[in-house]
């Protein structure tokens, strides 16, 4: 369990490696100077809602290798000087709101790493504009189609900051397993963006057409065949009286 009681001129907190499984959602109340927490190794699955609007000053957060799986939205809400996050080695975290991150304008380094996302919207990183290293590796992404607009948003980010991303690797789908997300490009999601032609619309048309034709016609067959075993069915009864 965290401590009951600390000095309120805290400035450096760690409650690593202690199985906590929640906090108070007023545990920081009386911290308000407090710059670092280190809440890694522990049991934890959330946040209390609050909890860091308490902390103002606070600039660094470590929680990985505890339980995550999903961040919620305003899951930092208050923690506006936040510089660095750890989210790493959560290996449940499978899921990220897209405004996970809203308010974290100063946030330089985030963490991601080694949990089992498959996907991140843009509007999570977005709100992040002072972004300089983002840690993306050890996690089964499915670069699809809903990644694209994440994935654009990374390749132009990889010269202005830190990132594994060329380490970082889609897992799905098959034709781009392996490959490192910061090499995919507007070709490999060309598929995604297909319109159809006038031809196009006629030819399913055509199909639907004869589809449908071809199931009247089956149905009529059907409803012949059935109706001669009827009457001849009973001829047999009949005969047999």
């Amino acid at each position: 369990a965290a401590p009951a009681e600390l000095p309120r001129d805290t400035g450096n907190l760690s409650l690593a490696h202690n199985r906590i499984a929640s906090l108070p959602p007023g545990y920081l109340a009386c911290y308000a100077e407090l710059r670092v927490l280190d809440l890694r190794n522990n049991s934890l699955a959330e946040l209390p809602a609050g909890l860091l609007a308490a902390a103002p000053r606070l600039a660094q957060l470590d929680l990985s290798y505890n339980n995550f799986s999903h961040v919620r939205a305003d899951a930092f809400g208050g923690a506006r000087a936040l510089l660095r996050l750890d989210l790493s080695h959560n290996a449940g975290l499978r899921g990220v709101h897209p405004h996970a991150f809203r308010g974290l304008a100063q946030l330089r380094h985030l963490d991601l790493s080694h949990g089992a996302l498959g996907a991140l919207s843009l509007e999570a990183v977005e709100a992040l504009p002072g972004l300089v290293t983002l840690r993306l590796g050890g996690n089964p992404w499915v670069c699809g189609c809903t990644m694209e607009p994440f994935l654009k948003w990374l390749r132009s980010r990889v010269q202005r900051c830190s990132s594994d991303s060329p380490v970082a690797e889609c897992r799905a789908p098959p034709e781009v397993a392996g490959a490192p997300l910061a090499s995919l490009t507007d070709e490999s999601f060309k598929a995604c963006h297909v319109t159809l032609t006038l031809d196009d619309y006629l030819f399913i048309a055509f199909v639907g057409f004869v589809v449908s034709i071809a199931s009247v016609a089956t149905n009529f067959l059907l409803g012949i065949t059935a109706n001669c075993c009827h009457r001849w069915s009973k001829a047999s009864e009949d005969e047999e009286i």
